[in-house]
């Protein structure tokens, strides 16, 4: 680096991602020939479906290797607009609809179209370790108002409602959430909506819930953010691809940001995104099928070990547990368990003050591995 070279501030305020490097620190342990039982990502294990792969290889045969719309492809923003009509029964206009490089993508340009230099954006805590490093890098100020887990993660819009400043721009709402996954009630979400500040809602794992469907923002007001996707419910999570709906008049500007920011979203992604809203309800059944189980065992064979889960899954596939009476600080547990035990683990801290001394399990992986990382638990926490 040139010595006169100066990092921003902002760039510099961005913390590590503490689940990606337990995860780099493990494939450098399989690189030296250790078996790691990953369960610190939300990387589904699941190949995606079928139609997915049959999309994919007719737009590369056909030559859909350009530019697309910036906006992205007219016939992909009319089916996202039919998924809202047919799941939550709202009507969206395709206009409204931006596709985006995965729902990180459509963050950022929020990011970029709210924030001016000291603003700030309040988050759940605990919440998505990425949260607070995009409101940095856009050079605000995240501010965090807490969810307890005796409330099942509920938001408090009267603790809320006290934390809007002069400068607060947004409020972020994730449900079904990373890494409680809780999922708000619609009553919550009505009660969030009459705050006086936009809402943004990241609703990347919907369609991935155990009980009830979750409510969508959409339902309960027009004027909001939503952020969706095709990573967490098809298994598309190297395709980065996901939307963006807007209220119709932030639309130009959030184009306009779009041309100059990403140029367009990928291609051949966007023909496999169709596909899967078009033919894959099936393999995401059967996904969701497996993930039940996989949580029942997870749930069960983490208590049995003495992890305190005070709120169980309702969604996503994630899993928050105690691990207090075992180390206070989460990210030396995570360290220990991984290199002693070859089990990758979320450090709790890495999503907010609120998580210390927990971990977050991902229950992404097979069953069988998930017995394999609790065999491997039980006989650590045995020595």
């Amino acid at each position: 680096m040139h010595p006169s070279t100066v990092i921003s501030t902002s760039a510099a305020s961005v913390a590590p991602f503490l689940a990606m490097t337990i995860m780099e620190r493990a494939q450098e342990l399989e690189r030296a020939g250790a078996d790691i039982v990953h369960l610190e990502v939300g990387e589904p294990d699941f190949d995606v479906p079928p139609a997915v792969q049959a999309a994919a290889t007719a737009a590369l045969a056909a030559g859909h290797t350009h530019y697309t719309h910036s906006l992205g492809l007219w016939s992909l923003r009319k089916a996202i607009a039919g998924h809202y009509q047919a799941r939550y029964d709202v009507t969206v206009a395709p206009e409204r609809i931006l596709v985006t490089t995965g729902t990180s993508g459509g963050l950022a340009l929020l990011m970029a179209l709210l924030l001016n230099p000291g603003d700030e954006v309040l988050l759940p805590n605990p919440g998505y370790a990425c949260y607070p490093n995009f409101v940095r890098a856009f050079h605000g100020m995240p501010r965090f108002f807490e969810i307890a887990a005796e409330r099942e993660y509920q938001y408090d819009s009267d603790l809320i409602a006290r934390e809007i400043m002069a400068c607060t721009r947004a409020l972020m709402v994730n449900s079904p959430a990373n890494p409680t996954a809780a999922i708000q009630s619609r009553e919550s979400l009505e009660r969030l909506a009459s705050l006086p500040i936009p809402v943004i809602s990241d609703e990347i794992y919907h369609g991935l819930e155990y009980g009830a469907p979750a409510t969508s923002m959409l339902q309960v007001t027009d004027r909001c953010f939503v952020l969706d996707g095709f990573s967490k419910r098809y298994a598309m999570t190297g395709w980065r691809i996901g939307w963006l709906v807007a209220p119709a008049d932030y639309v130009p500007i959030l184009q306009r940001l779009q041309q100059n920011l990403f140029i367009c979203p990928p291609s051949v992604a966007q023909h496999a995104a169709l596909a899967a809203l078009q033919g894959a309800d099936l393999d995401v059944a059967r996904m969701l099928t497996a993930y039940r189980k996989r949580r029942d065992v997870l749930v069960g064979g983490l208590r049995r070990l003495g992890f305190g889960i005070a709120a169980e899954p309702m969604g996503a596939y994630y899993l928050l547990a105690d691990a207090r009476h075992l180390d206070p600080d989460s990210v030396r547990l995570a360290r220990r368990l991984l290199e002693e035990a070859h089990v990758g683990v979320a450090p709790g801290v890495d999503f907010g003050s609120a998580a210390e001394g927990h971990l977050r399990f991902s229950f992404a992986s097979g069953l069988e591995r998930i017995h394999e990382g609790l065999r491997r638990l039980e006989l650590w926490l045995g020595r």
